[in-house]
């Protein structure tokens, strides 16, 4: 009986995904040997794995490799593993669909390389895990044929890379997944080569796959003396794993594509560490800093860590006990000689081992960034571009490094417009008799610059540093202080700058008292609102600003709290005047004077309101507002 063939559908994003690769201009079509090796590679690596953990597994793993098959009249590659396989249900789910995370970033990164440049769009791909979809770079058509370890039917899966892809059962299938290219006609100009040659695809397994720890073989013709033709197996990769050799014996380019490789990056990375112990614990690892962020870098539930071998042997992809979380940009590999193979997840946690490890790989991490912060600043400035806001989660998860991470952050400030500033250098340029690192945070740059509580720091010429990344509200709170001085938000507490900068003439200040029944009014009109009203020593400019006691959370983080839906107490904030503002002044005259009550109220909640919107806040109600300000502004008319 004929097995029944269903048509599917592929997902929106993934049929979108599709038709940019196959149009799209390509400078390097060779990587898609690369991703197709690499999923092989992944497939016996997880193979191995569970053979560890099920030992009733009906698997052979006796010989595991990865094979390159030719068929140069019908104009075929295949490339076939036997490793762990699918089902009919991750066929469709890995195959058909894209992963969810990264979906719409992925496909708006590619849309926007693609009109730039054409052979940037080649480098994302990699980086959300659609590497298989590369096939269709060199391929017409692609087949894929694949048995789950453990399981008898097999399933054959086949496109052509436009709208649908076809699936049927098949009842006879080595165990492991086939996938064949049904190769486009070769073309020199649109950098198509003939993958069908052998020494096309011998040179494409050393330059991009050489350290794949399983064997790759290719099957070679060879002539006999006689003028036999025969054809057999040979191994093309050296299967040498980098980490376990020398520095000066592995050359850049080898550890480039060792990192695309375990990374599906197609960026070169920014940084090689490499790390080995020996003595009573021994272990190696070959560690990168990547160049671009990932797209998932932000997302929960994305996988993260590094890859963990024990003996050489593969044992977990993304362990997490490795690094810790704010380093979840590191990629690369750990080697270690005396942990057991049957090792999981959970004794991971609390292995001794595992944590003297990641002590030194972050310390080895951070001072490699230190190292790229004074001998190669371009590549710092990317780093910390792309990964500076995940780096600086480590001040609030790692206490015990934080003084490390604080050395090789940089701060936007008010020193410079373009460059931002390390904490050293903002300390070197502190004048005598300043105790404080001072900093205001916020949505951006432009909106803290145009804040009021700037403006006697800038008159005064003193450095604020300029924080609007969301982690900042939470790390400025726990850390405390820097090379003995304190950080001092700019919004918070009293301001005393007579100690900073240049002296205040004492005769500028005016007299506190004459603004004593102002204030002691202000502070009942608005009772619900603010907690009290004082006179400000940070205000030029503007007639008010509302800022928190010392030890009161900041407006932000208690937005941040409530929208992940935690109750947290919400303080009154304290309401500043700038005595010398017409506005203020000219409140105390009329209310001196017995102006009536109900427009000096309407002028105070005027004067609130405008202190909100001047520091980025919401109003509690824009209706009253408005109507009360257009009010007044007709009665000014």
């Amino acid at each position: 009986m004929t097995a029944q063939i269903e048509t599917h559908e592929f997902q929106a994003e993934a049929r979108q995904l599709l038709q940019l690769m196959v149009h799209s201009i390509y400078s390097n079509k060779d990587i898609f040997l690369r991703e197709l090796v690499s999923n092989a590679s992944d497939a016996l690596d997880k193979l191995r794995l569970e053979s560890f953990r099920d030992k009733d597994l009906d698997a052979d793993i006796d010989d595991l490799r990865i094979d390159l098959e030719v068929d140069r009249v019908a104009r075929t590659l295949t490339v076939r593993d036997n490793g762990i396989g699918m089902s009919r249900d991750e066929v469709v789910d890995l195959i058909g669909t894209i992963a969810k995370s990264g979906t719409a970033e992925l496909l708006r990164s590619l849309r926007e390389a693609k009109q730039a440049d054409g052979a940037a769009a080649s480098e994302l791909i990699g980086q959300f895990g659609v590497g298989f979809y590369s096939a269709f770079m060199v391929a017409d058509s692609v087949t894929l044929v694949t048995r789950k370890a453990g399981q008898a039917e097999a399933v054959r899966w086949a496109s052509d890379g436009t709208g649908t892809y076809t699936l049927e059962p098949v009842a006879d299938a080595p165990q492991g997944t086939a996938v064949t290219l049904h190769l486009k006609p070769e073309d020199a100009e649109d950098h198509l080569h003939d993958y069908t040659a052998e020494s096309v695809l011998r040179e494409i397994v050393r330059r991009y796959s050489d350290f794949v720890t399983w064997p790759i073989r290719l099957e070679v013709e060879r002539t006999d003396e006689d003028g036999t033709t025969t054809r057999e197996w040979e191994t093309v990769n050296s299967r040498k794993a980098l980490w376990a050799r020398p520095k000066d014996e592995v050359s850049d380019e080898e550890y480039r594509e060792f990192y695309k490789h375990i990374s599906h990056d197609w960026l070169d990375p920014l940084r090689t560490i490499s790390v080995r112990a020996e003595g009573t614990f021994e272990y190696q690892a070959l560690l990168f800093l990547p160049s671009r962020a990932p797209a998932d870098l932000y997302y929960r539930d994305a996988k993260r860590g590094v890859q963990l071998y024990v003996k050489r042997v593969f044992i977990m992809d993304n362990c997490e006990a490795l690094v810790p979380d704010y380093l979840r940009f590191v990629k690369g590999v750990v080697d270690a000689q005396d942990l057991s193979l049957n090792v999981s997840r959970e004794i991971l946690q609390q292995d001794r081992h595992i944590q003297l490890m990641r002590r030194r790989l972050v310390k080895k991490v951070l001072a490699e960034v230190k190292a790229m912060m004074s001998d190669d600043r371009a590549n710092y400035d990317t780093f910390w571009r792309e990964f500076g806001s995940v780096l600086k989660e480590g001040l609030v998860e790692d206490p015990d490094n934080s003084k490390a991470i604080l050395d090789v952050a940089s701060f936007a400030s008010t020193h410079d417009a373009e460059e931002p500033t390390t904490l050293r250098d903002y300390v070197e340029r502190t004048g005598e008799g300043q105790d404080h690192i001072y900093y205001l945070t916020g949505a951006s740059r432009s909106m803290i610059e145009n804040s009021p509580h700037m403006e006697a720091f800038r008159a005064k010429g003193l450095e604020v540093l300029v924080l609007t990344d969301p982690i900042d509200e939470f790390w400025v709170e726990q850390v405390g202080e820097y090379e003995g001085k304190t950080f001092q938000s700019i919004a918070k507490g009293q301001v005393d700058l007579d100690g900073d900068g240049e002296d205040s003439a004492e005769a500028d200040k005016p007299d506190e008292s004459e603004f004593d029944a102002l204030r002691e009014w202000l502070s009942t009109a608005l009772a619900d609102d603010v907690k009290e009203v004082r006179l400000s020593s940070r205000l030029t400019s503007s007639p008010a600003c509302l800022v928190g006691d010392t030890h009161d959370l900041p407006p932000a983080l208690v937005r941040m709290y409530q929208q992940a839906g935690q109750e947290v107490p919400v303080a009154k904030r304290i309401l500043e005047l700038n005595p010398k503002h017409a506005l203020v002044t000219s409140l105390r005259d009329a209310h001196g004077a017995g102006a009536e009550e109900a427009a000096l109220r309407e002028t105070a909640e005027l004067l609130h309101g405008m202190a909100l919107l001047a520091e980025g806040s919401e109003l509690p109600d824009p209706q009253r507002f408005t109507t009360v300000l257009a009010s007044r502004l007709t009665g000014a008319l």
